[in-house]
């Protein structure tokens, strides 16, 4: 069912708006952000309110301080640097409920934006608890979600004040941000241009294990890297060495390799081996799928990056979650960063390229590629239980077209 998005309410000036944003943003020890790509991300709905002339109230999450008052997450340095960013005036309210913000709320002018301290400073907001939401709720005519990454969490600012504005006949519709998210994903899921290829890297074949099955219906083509693939080849009989492996899911990884049967799934046909976890170790490409004893896997191997890109450059839509090894250090990111530059080229000869959040979206940060890709998701765990084919709580909360 498509869900109503800000292009389709056509009048809200003078209308008090919640706005759900994601401004859970990397700090440093001195309280500075470090990286502000969420809050830029957010300022196309919050430009389109402001000039609609709406009340914007805007609600957030930052770190897990676990239902308490936390000075070091405080919401507060994102007020900042969203008025730099705008240029214009966000006000900061110390608190997300009570009197004092309710006085806040009902002084604010068409136009005017102000952001609420961070909603987990009470333990009600990740409960999905009525009473705080009611709390959240009042006053409010408009429901915006704009926080895709939040979007897996029934939280009571992701799921209870959007039911409880819809139920006095308000609108709660999609901010832009979330509505590309649903624009690509849902595209991948649901009508994809063919063929469709997913690639599918990470530690675990437990966390993949749905998207696996739910991909196997719909994926022309899977491609599978990271430590996951060791548990698979185990399951094979292949030797894994020391590697990272998931030795009580074999039985799991056999059901699937039984699933993908007639498929095209592909597994890593040599590996990248090192004998340490570390920058300047000494590694060596395996002559097949087995491991040295004594060695571990950390990245695809030369002869698997060759038949990945292949692969990929005969796609149409792309799919990316999870990276292909240990990216993290320059010695094991070769694979990893390969399959970005094969992807980037399928988005230069005409694919619909996504990027599943998470480690994949920093992936291709570091091999300095985001920018050659269709679409980069802002959420890790909700893009992931979208591929999943999971109804996210945040999503079915809007309004229906």
């Amino acid at each position: 069912m498509a869900k109503l998005s800000l292009n389709d309410l056509k009048d809200f000036r003078g209308k008090t708006v919640f706005c759900r944003v994601d401004y859970n943003v990397p700090l440093d020890e001195a309280g500075k952000i470090t990286d502000d790509k969420r809050i830029k991300a957010t300022i196309p709905t919050l430009d389109y309110l402001v000039q609609g002339g709406a009340k914007i109230v805007l609600g957030s999450h930052l770190g897990r301080p676990k239902g308490k008052r936390d000075p070091k997450q405080s919401l507060r340095p994102c007020a900042a640097k969203l008025a730099e960013l705008t240029g214009g005036t966000v006000n900061f309210a110390d608190d997300c409920i009570g009197d004092k913000v309710e006085q806040m709320i009902a002084g604010m002018q068409p136009g005017q934006i102000l952001l609420l301290e961070n909603l987990r400073f009470y333990a009600e907001e990740e409960k999905n608890d009525a009473g705080f939401a009611t709390k959240l709720a009042k006053g409010m005519d408009i429901y915006v979600n704009d926080a895709f990454g939040t979007a897996h969490r029934a939280h009571a600012s992701t799921a209870a004040v959007a039911e409880l504005v819809k139920k006095r006949g308000g609108k709660a519709a999609a901010g832009f941000l979330m509505e590309k998210e649903l624009k690509y994903l849902g595209g991948v899921i649901s009508n994809p241009t063919r063929p469709l290829l997913c690639i599918l890297g990470g530690a675990k074949v437990s966390d993949k294990i749905k998207v696996i099955e739910n991909l196997l219906n719909i994926a022309d083509v899977i491609l599978i890297g990271g430590a996951m693939a060791y548990t698979f080849r185990k399951a094979q009989g292949y030797s894994v060495g020391k590697s990272l492996c998931e030795h009580d899911k074999i039985d799991l990884a056999k059901s699937l390799l039984e699933k993908a049967k007639g498929k095209k799934f592909f597994l890593p046909e040599d590996q990248l081996q090192t004998t340490e976890f570390k920058a300047g170790a000494p590694t060596r490409n395996t002559d097949g799928p087995s491991i040295e004893d004594g060695w571990e896997g950390v990245d695809i191997g030369a002869a698997t990056i060759e038949t990945y890109k292949k692969e990929i450059a005969k796609a149409k839509t792309i799919v990316w979650n999870g990276p292909m090894g240990v990216f993290e250090i320059p010695d094991f990111a070769k694979g990893t960063f390969e399959i970005a530059k094969a992807v980037a080229q399928a988005t230069k000869n005409g694919a619909t390229t996504v990027i599943g959040g998470g480690d994949s979206a920093k992936a291709v940060k570091a091999a300095g590629l985001a920018k050659e890709m269709s679409f980069m998701s802002t959420g890790g765990g909700a893009s992931l239980e979208f591929l999943e084919g999971k109804p996210l709580p945040g999503v079915a909360a809007l309004s229906d077209k």
